[in-house]
């Protein structure tokens, strides 16, 4: 009976989110204004974390952007920056990701000012499409999104045998 009571307690509770879960996807097509300001949709906005309006927006390692919720972001910074100085080839990749690195705070209409260099480098001039990659957004050109996808099934069948086959 103890145990009932517990559970239906538990029920009627508020939920409340998890504030370091991020779960992001699908796709999402966008405009950037003419500021070069992104409007995030609605289901991204969910699931940042509640109150938190920083974000992180790096450069792809294709040409793209990549955003972060700050509590994502964190977990990648901890890694790079716990490469040891002493190791040309850690120094390499601190020096090259690093640098693509910008902190942003969405404003109060939800919009990000994604600066002009990173949407040079990933393309993007006007239309944007953002595609959800589990704790990331990822921020495309479209038709250089639509190069970088596989158009072979047979592909997709295969590289998901080898990563997620048990």
């Amino acid at each position: 009976m103890k145990v009932v009571k517990n559970y239906l307690r538990l029920l009627r509770r508020k939920r409340q989110p998890l504030q370091s879960m991020t779960f992001f996807t699908s796709q999402y097509e966008s405009k950037l204004d003419a500021k070069g300001r992104l409007v995030l949709p609605a289901r991204i906005k969910a699931q940042l974390p509640e109150g938190d309006n920083e974000l992180a927006v790096r450069k792809g390692f294709e040409p793209c952007l990549i955003i972060y919720p700050m509590v994502e972001f964190k977990k990648v910074f901890s890694k790079i920056s716990a490469l040891s100085e002493f190791n040309e080839e850690y120094r390499k990749l601190q020096r090259n990701i690093l640098p693509g690195v910008a902190t942003l705070e969405l404003d109060g209409n939800g919009r990000l000012l994604i600066p002009k260099l990173m949407l040079t480098y990933a393309g993007i001039e006007k239309d944007v499409l953002l595609i959800g990659t589990g704790s990331k957004v990822e921020v495309w050109n479209p038709a250089v999104y639509e190069k970088h996808q596989i158009q072979d099934p047979s592909e997709l069948s295969q590289l998901a045998a080898k990563y997620l086959n048990e």
